[in-house]
């Protein structure tokens, strides 16, 4: 299993979803910690053996050992461990470590994770394509339950559960989308959407979260809060502000499309073109002209692309993955040279993907 996810390119939240053609995924993540052990940053060799142990004999006893694989970083490379970062499975943190008791509880699709020994011993995630949210909630409470049943979480009655951040105490709880909204960028309205956001008690962080840049004008929109509210409150809320970026975004597509359509259809097709006929090519130019050719399918003004090909390819281009598929390391410079390759192929000679198959594979 852990093959396929270091060998290709394909995971389960590239497909398409409800209201996908905005909301790129949904994720759930639930933090939990053991009651009789360090938090992870205060582990050493035994502790993190003690940790390591309960959690593998807790995935063994239950239901998830079919569906779950357990990897440990000891035995992951440093460049696979970027993959999984990179797919949106691990943090960028967590893709720094390779002590033997850190590492990632997965299955097949990526569509079910645990992170171990991360910020905190388990985080739980579900991550689904589109606007999925109930059902990634759903998914990561069967597997809290499951696992509760053989290990004791650290839990206060009144604060709730314990994690070393404390922002997340309580129910620890992360809830977020990765949005798409190339028309709230031209329009210059995204600190004005962002701001709304911010007063409603959610947070607009870069594709890949905390600390991360916003690139291709991919967004993560996530609760800040964990303590005072129930895990349906924060699902409610934050499906509830998506649904109105989604319509705000929807309404200025439209108004680009009646007010500029000439001007918008050359800016799709100039990005396609370069696309399709660099040589070199930056990964943060190359995200950029990715959302104006998704933003251009979306809109019916470019044919033949799928958008899963487009989710894979945003993948697909970033560094550890096109050193897994060239077989070496990469300077800067040479990876953007491949880059443009890679983006050229895909585009090119995969537009549509008739018999269900990735529609871009290594």
């Amino acid at each position: 299993m852990g093959s396929h996810l270091f060998n290709s390119t394909y995971v389960g939240w590239m497909e398409q979803g409800p209201e996908s053609e905005i909301v790129i995924s949904s994720r759930v993540r639930l933090a939990r910690n053991l009651q009789s052990v360090p938090f992870p940053h205060l582990l050493d060799d035994n502790t993190g053996k003690l940790c390591w142990q309960q959690v593998k004999e807790a995935w063994q006893k239950s239901s998830l050992k079919a569906e779950l694989e357990l990897l440990s970083f000891k035995d992951v490379a440093a460049l696979d461990r970027q993959i999984l970062m990179e797919k949106h499975l691990i943090s960028p943190n967590h893709a720094k470590n390779n002590k033997f008791y850190q590492g990632l509880l997965v299955n097949r699709d990526g569509s079910l994770s645990i992170m171990v020994n991360e910020e905190d011993h388990l985080r739980i995630q579900c991550l689904m394509p589109g606007l999925q949210m109930e059902e990634c909630y759903k998914r990561v409470q069967q597997v809290d339950d499951e696992l509760e049943k053989n290990l004791n979480f650290a839990f206060d009655e009144h604060r709730g559960y314990l994690t070393a951040c404390p922002t997340n105490v309580g129910t620890g709880m992360r809830a977020s989308v990765m949005l798409h909204l190339p028309a709230i960028v031209i329009t210059g309205q995204l600190n004005a959407v962002i701001h709304y956001i911010g007063q409603l008690g959610l947070t607009v962080r870069g594709i890949y979260g905390e600390g991360s840049e916003a690139m291709g004008n991919f967004f993560q929109v996530s609760n800040q809060i964990t303590l005072g509210q129930t895990e349906e409150d924060i699902i409610t809320n934050l499906s509830a502000v998506t649904r109105q970026v989604i319509q705000q975004e929807q309404m200025l597509r439209e108004n680009l499309k009646t007010q500029m359509n000439i001007r918008l259809e050359d800016r799709v097709c100039r990005a396609y073109g370069t696309l399709t006929n660099a040589r070199v090519i930056a990964s943060s130019e190359a995200l950029g002209h990715l959302s104006d050719v998704r933003l251009g399918v979306n809109m019916g003004i470019i044919e033949g692309i799928q958008p899963y090909a487009l989710n894979e390819l945003v993948v697909a281009i970033r560094p550890a993955h096109l050193q897994k598929r060239a077989g070496k390391e990469m300077d800067p410079t040479s990876r953007d040279i491949h880059r443009a390759e890679v983006i050229k192929e895909k585009l090119i000679a995969k537009k549509a993907r008739p018999d269900g198959s990735p529609a871009i594979d290594n």
